[in-house]
């Protein structure tokens, strides 16, 4: 997603496996998981920061266990997570980020299309669009 403001464009919100090689066009590389992907040297993955706490609570990320049938209750559980506490915080700052340009979200799950990193830049996407709606135009 980008929206254009005026002059001002917010950038994209991208999501990509740990294990796939990065590019100039990833932006800022963030890992949003809890734990650090499974056969991943910590000097071989690129990444400008690790959001540990960003990710679901142990317990939630247990719970879930990648359970297809538990998506939609994983999804909401992990929103209602992401607007407390250390991950509020986190949060904000991708949010910050991605105003500026294109944020990666980087993640280390199997299924591409159910994981947190999806839930994460939805919740990102859907703050950005609130914030150009209040945004006073020029």
């Amino acid at each position: 997603m980008h929206v254009d403001r005026g002059r001002e464009t917010i950038g994209a919100v991208r999501l990509k496996r740990a294990y796939e090689a990065p590019e100039a066009a990833d932006g800022h590389r963030v890992l949003v998981d809890r734990l650090w992907p499974r056969g991943v040297r910590k000097d071989a993955l690129t990444i400008d920061a690790w959001m540990k706490e960003i990710g679901p609570s142990d317990e939630l990320r247990r719970w879930f266990g990648h359970d297809d049938a538990r998506w939609e209750e994983f999804a909401a559980r992990y929103r209602e997570e992401l607007r407390r506490g250390p991950a509020a915080e986190h949060l904000n700052e991708l949010v910050a980020l991605a105003k500026r340009g294109t944020v990666t979200l980087v993640f280390g799950a199997k299924d591409e299309r159910h994981n947190q990193a999806v839930v994460l830049r939805d919740v990102i996407e859907r703050r950005l669009r609130r914030a150009q709606k209040s945004a006073p135009h020029s």
